[in-house]
């Protein structure tokens, strides 16, 4: 069950929703996110990749230099999130 969103955050998914290639995706979050965010989103996408491949904690640890909480995070998420990374992972498999 998906919570209420206030009404900016609908904006910001409508907005991400018109991009039509990686050009104007990259532009975009450049624009909206500073390189630290950016790279932190990656390296969380990175890290759901490797859990869903079934690595353990400290080789992903090793592979990525994610921290012990953002992987635990990112499992939290996996397990009981809203099924985000269930639904994109296997499209970026194809």
């Amino acid at each position: 069950m998906q919570k209420e969103m206030p009404q900016h955050d609908a904006l910001l998914f409508e907005a991400i929703l018109t991009l039509k290639d990686e050009g104007e995706c990259r532009a975009f979050f450049q624009d909206l996110c500073t390189v630290a965010e950016l790279r932190a989103m990656a390296q969380r996408l990175e890290v759901a990749q490797l859990l869903d491949q079934g690595l353990i904690y400290n080789d992903i640890l090793q592979r990525t230099g994610a921290s012990s909480a953002t992987i635990s995070r990112v499992n939290r998420a996996l397990q009981y999130g809203a099924d985000g990374y269930k639904t994109v992972l296997p499209r970026l498999d194809k």
